[in-house]
């Protein structure tokens, strides 16, 4: 312990006079520590994801391989054509499904935003105080605040203000952006809301006041902030500035945090509309805070500093296929229908043409007079059959399952 404390004292004169003669300051024993702990857990991460990219794409491999199977096996060019016409009926079904999801969506969003729905702004102004993989980090979470706000029955009526820089350069980036049914503002929430400045609210675990209930007349202010507990109580410190309320949720009223004690962006943002769904705090919490996170029910207790500056992109209950889901129903369905059945049109010809080149090849064997089996014969009738061999594999693309 001396020797640590000794290293932590020569660590820190370093660092004061690397910082008086104009150097980056260098890093302590424990920061060095949590550096390496936090390229270990992004390591763990990436390896995690690779997995998954491998087991899908295995997948996919596996349904194209199965689709081709039954294909060869079909006793009939008729059947075969049965089986590509049923396939067709079913993505159709599957497109009008989504239709009919994404229009319900359209919807409830449309409602929220004309003035149903809960206002709640995140605020995207620190883009200039994260690194690089803490704002894909926070992008990650928007995306998420995005896709859960469009599932539900009670959407918010969703902000993003602030938009500029690196982070505006990430979200364009997220496939279909451009479609969010979601406001997108470059100003700050002050200039975008200067004629309501009494009610905003702005959410921070460093705030006196516990929020007992949301009010449709208020808007909410999220930080986007992932910043490793680096900029501690910066939110706070904006919202005095700026002269505007802040509050935090009443977290500590219901439940002892077990370990972390981190929410991120989309964990608030969906605390914040289960609330508005069931008016029940403690519901909202247990559904959204991850189980390991959770210590037993407690009541009275109002210290519990929850930071929503935020660690890991959408802890516990992010899900990337319901990232996907979303973003893949933002797609022109129709588009893709008709690219998948002009497909199969294609396939079905080059089948047809296949079996008939077969069929006709069959024909010249039984025909063929035994003289004709020389070796410049062979080297003839192998050529038509390796002509359709590019064919067959140019089927096997377009008959790939990518439902």
């Amino acid at each position: 312990m001396a020797d640590d404390a000794a290293s932590e004292q020569a660590t820190d004169v370093a660092a004061a006079g690397a910082a008086d003669e104009g150097q980056p300051p260098a890093m302590s024993k424990s920061a060095r520590k949590k550096l390496l702990k936090q390229e270990r857990q992004a390591a763990q991460k990436a390896a995690r994801k690779a997995a998954e990219k491998e087991r899908r794409r295995a997948d996919i491999e596996r349904r194209r391989r199965e689709w081709e199977e039954a294909l060869a096996a079909a006793p009939s060019e008729e059947a075969r054509a049965e089986m590509v016409e049923a396939r067709r009926q079913t993505r159709r079904e599957r497109v009008g499904r989504r239709a009919e999801e994404r229009g319900a969506r359209a919807e409830r969003l449309r409602r929220a935003a004309e003035g149903a729905g809960q206002k709640v702004v995140l605020d995207l102004e620190f883009g200039d105080l994260m690194r690089p993989n803490e704002i894909h980090s926070l992008t990650q979470q928007i995306m998420y605040c995005y896709a859960v706000n469009g599932r539900s029955t009670n959407p918010a009526h969703l902000w993003l203000t602030g938009c500029n820089g690196e982070m505006a350069t990430h979200l364009q980036r997220i496939p279909g952006y451009d479609k969010w049914m979601i406001e997108k503002e470059a100003k700050s929430y002050l200039e975008a809301f200067e004629d309501r400045k009494e009610n905003l609210v702005y959410l921070t675990a460093d705030a006196e006041t516990v929020l007992d209930d949301l009010d449709m007349s208020k808007i909410y202010i999220i930080g986007g902030l992932v910043d490793r507990n680096r900029w501690k109580g910066i939110t706070l410190k904006k919202a005095v500035d700026q002269g505007i309320q802040c509050a935090k949720l009443p977290i500590g009223n219901y439940l002892k945090m077990s370990s972390s004690q981190v929410l991120t962006v989309n964990q608030v943002f969906e605390i914040m509309l289960k609330f508005v769904e069931t008016r029940d705090w403690k519901t909202s919490f247990f559904h959204v805070i991850p189980q390991r996170k959770r210590g037993e029910a407690e009541a009275g207790n109002d210290g519990v500093d929850i930071s929503m500056n935020n660690v890991d992109a959408a802890e516990g209950a992010e899900n990337q296929g319901d990232l996907t889901k979303v973003f893949d129903e933002d797609v022109d369905d129709d588009d893709v229908v008709d690219e998948e059945l002009q497909e199969e049109d294609t396939d079905m010809a080059k089948k047809k043409q296949c079996i008939r080149h077969e069929n006709g090849e069959a024909e010249d064997a039984s025909t063929r007079p035994a003289e004709d089996h020389s070796p410049g014969a062979a080297a003839e009738t192998t050529t038509p059959t390796g002509g359709a061999l590019p064919q067959a594999e140019q089927s096997k693309e377009s008959n790939g399952a990518d439902d």
